[in-house]
């Protein structure tokens, strides 16, 4: 089953049909303690609506935190010792890599996520910029991953390559974190085949496209939400960026006009052009 936050509130996708869930927020359904039997009654009591698809979709995030991952993939590691190499910190990333703890930071509130045909932006005082295509948590308030969403984690490479310590400033700005277009409800883990893929189109044509699956992921879904609950409580929850494994070519930066499109299969497709 699929969650839909829109304009007139949230919609369930269950087979080929959509349910109204009436007044109540995704911070509301997403916490609720037999969320599956909870869902199956909105189906059997429920009347059919029209499709999400027709509604204008918003970012399926309510008042929680979201949070981000790093290095939880080689070709990120690789990516972020590149960017890093000039600055000395080339060997931070590998050694974050190897290391039991992860890296984990803070990416944006609720309110500030984008959502699908939203507008991303890169910063201005940036000269290389990125998408980095993520599969995201969704975290209950009991610490238990209730679902799935695709998001968008939007970075400035030069700015966090000057220094790490400038990390909160390369991923953290206006408009620099997309997710969407659903929370997939799945009470098992996503399988490790699944898919995730990214194409950037420049003047109507594809300028780039990568894919990655989640085997390449060195860390569990699991180890990450752990080590974020470890000293840290979501009284509404949080979503959790897991990181990258499509990385662009150093010489490729964002420009205003790209789309983005990434896509994981189960869940769907998030589209977001640049301001």
């Amino acid at each position: 089953m699929k969650l839909y936050r829109t304009r007139e509130g949230v919609l369930l996708e269950s087979g080929d049909a959509f349910f109204s869930l009436g007044t109540l927020t995704i911070d509301d359904i997403i916490n609720h303690p037999e969320l599956k039997h909870y869902l199956e009654s909105c189906v059997e009591q429920g009347r059919t609506v029209s499709a999400a698809q027709n509604r204008d979709l918003l970012a399926p995030v309510g008042t929680q935190e979201i949070w981000a991952s790093g290095v939880t993939y080689e070709r990120s590691r690789e990516g972020r010792k590149e960017e890093a190499r000039e600055a000395g910190g080339g060997d931070f990333y590998s050694r974050v890599y190897q290391a039991e703890r992860p890296e984990l930071f803070f990416k944006a509130c609720g309110w500030r996520a984008v959502g699908p045909g939203d507008k991303i932006r890169i910063r201005a005082d940036a000269k290389w910029s990125v998408p980095e295509p993520e599969l995201v948590l969704v975290v209950n308030n009991s610490g238990s991953i209730i679902g799935y969403t695709v998001g968008n984690d939007v970075s400035s490479r030069d700015i966090e390559g000057e220094n790490p310590l400038y990390l909160p400033q390369a991923k953290v700005y206006n408009r620099s974190c997309a997710v969407g277009p659903c929370i997939l409800v799945l009470e098992q883990p996503l399988s490790r085949s699944t898919s995730i893929e990214m194409a950037i189109e420049r003047d109507g044509k594809v300028c780039y496209s990568g894919a990655t699956t989640l085997v390449q992921m060195k860390r569990s879904a699991e180890s990450l939400v752990k080590y974020l609950l470890q000293e840290l409580s979501f009284p509404v929850g949080v979503m959790l960026f897991t990181g990258t494994g499509i990385v662009p070519p150093g010489d490729f930066t964002l420009r205003s006009g790209d789309t983005v499109k990434i896509r994981i299969p189960p869940i769907g497709e998030l589209v977001n052009k640049v301001e």
